[in-house]
């Protein structure tokens, strides 16, 4: 499973990227937003020049043509852009267009496997199941997950699942085993990923044990 970073913070990505783990980012109008007053596109270049993978950023019109108009600009931003759309009636009428024309679109606020499958259906490259949203209005945000990738892996579908609105690492961890793709992680999830208390505790002790054989 990949891991993605979903941030727009350009020192949170350099270090992901650093760290050899991090190959994507996802964006929103929200995370952009968290950034302060931008300029946009600017930002956004700077991410796919950073990023050895794909990097998602999201159209804001409501209507399919007005969705189809802004990805054709957005995909000419960098070669790695990959362009959100909404699972939308007009979302699917504009990823099937923007499929058509090899632009690459990530079908994001899924939350059910029948809007993956439509999205798959229309040419997505990824379908972004929001698992952290799910739960939060009581159902299980990683069954669905799980429900997604078993319906591509079956037909052989080339679409991908990104496991998005992560919230702590368990959901990576679930990712993971269910066969999610991708996993798209906040900065300090990627972080907490990293940490156990017993490899603290192991490091103290193997330089203490060094120390005091070694008269330090």
């Amino acid at each position: 499973m990949e891991l993605f970073l979903d941030t727009a913070n350009i020192e949170h990505i350099r270090y992901g990227v650093r760290l050899g783990v991090v190959t994507g980012v996802t964006t929103n109008p929200s995370i952009i937003s968290r950034e302060g007053k931008v300029d946009y596109q600017k930002l956004v270049k700077e991410i796919c020049s950073i990023v050895p993978g794909p990097v998602s950023t999201e159209v804001l019109s409501l209507d399919a043509q007005g969705m189809v108009t802004e990805a054709r600009e957005i995909a000419k931003w960098a070669e790695n852009i990959v362009v959100k759309i909404p699972a939308s009636l007009e979302g699917l009428q504009a990823t099937a267009v923007l499929a058509k024309e090899n632009i690459k679109v990530n079908f994001t606020l899924c939350f059910s496997l029948n809007q993956a499958l439509l999205g798959a259906a229309a040419g997505a490259a990824f379908v972004s199941p929001f698992v952290g949203r799910l739960d939060d209005i009581g159902e299980d945000g990683m069954e669905v997950v799980a429900d997604i990738v078993e319906y591509l892996d079956y037909y052989q579908l080339p679409t991908q699942v990104i496991a998005a609105s992560i919230r702590h690492p368990q959901h990576c961890l679930t990712a993971a085993e269910i066969g999610a793709h991708i996993a798209t992680v906040p900065y300090n999830v990627l972080l907490q990923m990293i940490q156990h208390p017993l490899t603290d505790i192991g490091i103290k002790r193997f330089v203490d044990d060094w120390n005091k054989v070694m008269g330090a």
